[in-house]
């Protein structure tokens, strides 16, 4: 289906399930979004806010959701449209498939174990017992400690680190620059120097979890640093020590969370925000940017600020700061004026006794 020439209308269709309002038989060779859209390519409309540039787009279809009219070209209607979108571009911009096999410039330890589906490229070193799952891709100058295993699916782009004791599950994607498994910040001071303590555990990154670009993960003092499954993780990101996140959470650019800490299910941390040691966060707990959590959060609330409080309790708090110089003036005019009448009520009745 469709290929270099593009896709058929109605080839698209069928491959999102969408009902199509126009001719199955136009073809369109890319997609793009409505600004830069042009009469060749499909765009998206996922949300009613974007409805005007829709209007003004000059696309030559449009992937829009149930009862959005008026649109100046073809719809391929569907039910998600954000989800029809990801399928949309996937159909345009396929990944890539693995080509399985060894690049002869990589070092891999004769008693490591790669999968002859997967892929080792350039410059890549496998150290000794590291397993390599069907069809993943270690791409060049990735390290691979010893004993380290990659389950299959699992992609590790250039540059990617991965020390002993390191386990990831299925599907697992790191991008560029990312370390995983480094020692955790762990020192005791003995009255005349910091005395490192030693960090003898391991990293688990279970199926499904997208790590950012230049982010570090480390390694537990004892046991293991999780990360569970369908959790997404941004660039930038420190994640210390037998830290714990839960299935399917969030974390935004240059987010931080120290050592023993633990987020629940479907958390989100937006970007920057700074989370102390030993600190639980509920499940589906929303933590706004550049908030400081140095305490428990109940789960399903929503929270901002320095430190993280309740939304609206931050919001308000805000809102005052905004108006203290002018709370301040009003204050020392009052002064004055109480000092006109006479001084300060209390420095009054001092004065009468």
């Amino acid at each position: 289906m469709g290929g270099l020439a593009g896709f058929t209308l109605g080839q698209l269709a069928h491959a999102l399930g969408a009902s199509l309002e126009g001719d199955a038989a136009r073809v369109v060779t890319g997609v793009a979004p409505l600004e830069s859209a042009g009469p060749d390519d499909v765009s998206f409309l996922t949300d009613p806010r974007y409805r005007a540039a829709a209007e003004a787009s000059r696309a030559g279809a449009f992937v829009a959701g149930v009862g959005v009219t008026g649109l100046p070209a073809p719809v391929l209607r569907v039910a998600a449209p954000q989800q029809a979108m990801i399928d949309l571009v996937l159909l345009f911009h396929p990944i890539p498939a693995v080509v399985a096999g060894v690049h002869r410039s990589a070092v891999v330890a004769p008693d490591a174990c790669v999968d002859a589906t997967a892929a080792v490229g350039p410059l890549a070193v496998v150290e000794a017992g590291a397993r390599v799952g069907a069809g993943v891709l270690v791409s060049a100058l990735v390290y691979v400690g010893a004993g380290v295993e990659i389950g299959d699916g699992c992609r590790l782009e250039p540059h990617v680190t991965l020390l002993t004791g390191t386990r990831l599950g299925r599907r697992v994607l790191v991008h560029s620059g990312t370390v995983i498994g480094a020692d955790g910040f762990g020192f005791a001071f003995d009255g005349g120097q910091h005395r490192k303590i030693p960090q003898t555990g391991g990293v688990v990154i279970e199926d499904d979890v997208e790590i950012g670009a230049n982010c570090a993960i480390d390694r537990a003092t004892f046991g293991d640093t999780i990360i569970r499954r369908g959790t997404k993780i941004d660039n930038l990101v420190q994640i210390g020590h037998n830290v714990e996140v839960g299935e399917h959470s969030i974390l935004v650019s240059q987010v931080g969370v120290s050592g023993s800490s633990r987020l629940g299910r479907g958390v989100v941390l937006a970007g920057q925000v700074g989370v102390a040691d030993h600190v639980t966060v509920g499940d589906g707990a929303l933590v706004g940017a550049q908030a400081g959590v140095p305490s428990d959060l109940e789960g399903g609330g929503r929270y901002l600020g320095t430190p993280a409080r309740p939304l609206l309790e931050a919001k308000r708090i805000f809102a005052a700061e905004s108006r203290l110089p002018e709370l301040l003036q009003r204050v020392r005019a009052l002064e004055r004026a109480v000092a006109a009448l006479g001084g300060a009520p209390g420095a009054k009745a001092a004065d009468d006794a």
